[in-house]
């Protein structure tokens, strides 16, 4: 006769040392062995109903029975506790640079064409590194400023450009019949036709291409003649405008506003396309 109490008289029934139940995902297709019904069915699904997390489970002959998930089912012959399988995020949608176009991940900075984009000064480049920085790196284009583009013909025949070696040129209010519209045309005189493309915005400066609710205001101002036209903003915003200092301070502060391409004109956002797709076509 068996002694289930031992020699504790005080200890309750022992029970049998048996096989542990392994946590497991309810993986579709996952064949299991239901115990207290025998029904041995693949796994389908899982699902919420009635409040209880449940494993839908098919058959040979296509039927399908729906069981709680948790202990009570066998895998291969071993004790199972079947759990909710973790879902896989979706991949995210690709980053896309403040350019607007996907993000090329880990890639490296390509060396620098020969080719170049050529931008007025010191804001133009900051604006276009903001918005098409990362594109340009992966494209291995370069933007050299120019400082102003009264020369911009003398400039053209220096650099020599060719067919593998063009220039694209961001100009200020390139308008017709502007003094900026005959400095481009000369421009592209200088140089064997198809190696120079000038293009430009219709804004005095390139903080006009900046949409103005970024700063606070409905549209940009209309500063008289006869006042140098950054001043002439910053007097209309309350800003400082003593020096340059102020006149550097205000820019920054305006590029900071810029998330991305959304927050530019689009005379702006087309021409600068084209010169990238100019420089590396």
């Amino acid at each position: 006769m068996t002694d289930r109490y031992g020699r504790d008289v005080l200890a309750g029934p022992r029970t049998p040392a048996g096989p542990t139940s392994v946590p497991t995902p309810a993986e579709t297709g996952l064949v299991v062995e239901e115990v207290g019904t025998g029904w041995v069915g693949a796994v389908v699904r899982t699902e919420k109903s009635g409040g209880l997390h449940v494993v839908v489970l098919e058959d040979r002959r296509g039927r399908t029975r729906t069981f709680p998930l948790g202990p009570g089912f066998w895998v291969d012959g071993h004790p199972v506790e079947l759990v909710a399988p973790v879902r896989r995020t979706a991949p995210g949608r690709p980053r896309r640079t403040a350019s607007g176009s996907v993000a090329v991940h880990d890639a490296r900075a390509r060396v620098a064409r020969g080719s170049r984009i050529w931008v007025e000064g010191k804001h133009d480049a900051e604006l276009v590194e903001k918005v098409w920085g990362d594109d340009l790196r992966v494209e291995g284009v370069v933007v050299e400023m120019l400082d102003g583009v009264d020369d911009l013909a003398g400039a053209v025949r220096d650099f020599a450009p060719s067919a593998e070696r063009r220039v694209g040129v961001l100009v200020d209010h390139l308008v017709p019949g502007s003094k900026e519209s005959r400095i481009a045309a000369e421009a592209v005189r200088a140089a064997p036709g198809g190696t120079v493309l000038v293009l430009g915005h219709p804004y005095v400066d390139v903080w006009q291409a900046v949409r103005p609710e970024r700063i606070g205001l409905d549209a940009w101002p209309t500063i008289e003649r006869g006042t140098e036209w950054k001043r002439g903003i910053l007097a209309h915003l309350g800003w400082p405008s003593g020096d340059q200092a102020d006149v550097a301070r205000a820019w920054q502060r305006i590029l900071a506003s810029v998330r991305d391409y959304r927050d530019l004109e689009p005379s702006l956002l087309g021409r600068v396309e084209e010169l990238i797709d100019f420089v590396t076509g």
